[in-house]
């Protein structure tokens, strides 16, 4: 069975949307959970691909959350196996400092739901194939980052302008949140990070407005994550038949 190794740096960030999709296609997850074990040195050796997910550190925090140089050092590994990997958010964040980015705190932080306009490479990229030019999806970050000069920019947005990008055929860097469902959205609205940093806004962002926004606009959000993230997991190749023994007389 082909394996997957998520890196996950919190406990509400999850694969979300991306879970039941992984175990339809027969893909078993294994998650390594930074927060509850910072010492980990997990191994790619027996995994078919990579996922790295959000968290609220900053990639230039290595030295305090040490785990990111474990982690740098096994995108380097599974860049160099050319298996498939996806980093959302925080992710995307050190897959771009593993090719070479500088990562830093961008001059506002994006809350809620903004519009990501695709690129002309975006628009031919497999993996967008299902977005409109223009999509509105969610955003929960205060980093960014400039696209590494090997990659391709996949989406922009007006704020945040490196919004996705791709190196190589397999490795994606998703700096919004496609895996996102409503009760996910709603449980990091609760999350006192979260609520820190957005009555530190000065009334910019709303919890109220983002709870009315998200119920008008997760349909599309879960429409376009099916979609999107099936294309990722085709990169994993055609899944496992079970071969049925007949028995002999």
């Amino acid at each position: 069975m082909r394996k997957v190794l998520v890196f996950q740096h919190v406990a509400h960030k999850i694969l979300g949307t991306l879970n039941p999709l992984m175990k339809q296609e027969r893909l078993r997850v294994r998650y390594i959970n930074f927060e509850r074990e910072p010492e980990a040195s997990p191994t790619l050796d027996k995994y078919s691909g990579l996922v790295i997910l959000g968290g609220h550190m900053g990639v230039y925090e290595a030295h305090k959350y040490t785990h990111i140089k474990v982690e740098m050092r096994l995108i380097e590994e599974a860049l160099k196996k050319e298996i498939p990997i996806l980093g959302i958010c925080l992710g995307s964040q050190i897959l771009a400092h593993v090719l070479g980015s500088e990562v830093y705190q961008a001059p506002e932080k994006e809350i809620g739901w903004y519009d990501i306009e695709l690129t002309s490479e975006g628009r031919q990229d497999p993996l967008f194939a299902d977005f409109q030019q223009t999509e509105k999806i969610f955003q929960l970050h205060g980093d960014t980052f400039e696209i590494p000069k090997s990659c391709q920019h996949l989406a922009t947005a007006n704020g945040c302008t490196s919004q996705a990008f791709r190196y190589g055929d397999k490795a994606y860097g998703l700096q919004f949140h496609l895996e996102v469902d409503e009760p996910m959205i709603l449980r990091w609205l609760d999350n006192p990070i979260n609520q820190k940093e957005i009555s530190r806004s000065n009334g910019k962002f709303s919890i109220e407005q983002i709870r009315a926004e998200t119920s008008d606009r997760i349909g599309r959000s879960m429409e376009l994550s099916r979609k999107t993230f099936m294309h990722f997991i085709s990169l994993f190749g055609q899944k496992e038949r079970r071969v049925l023994l007949g028995s002999k007389d």
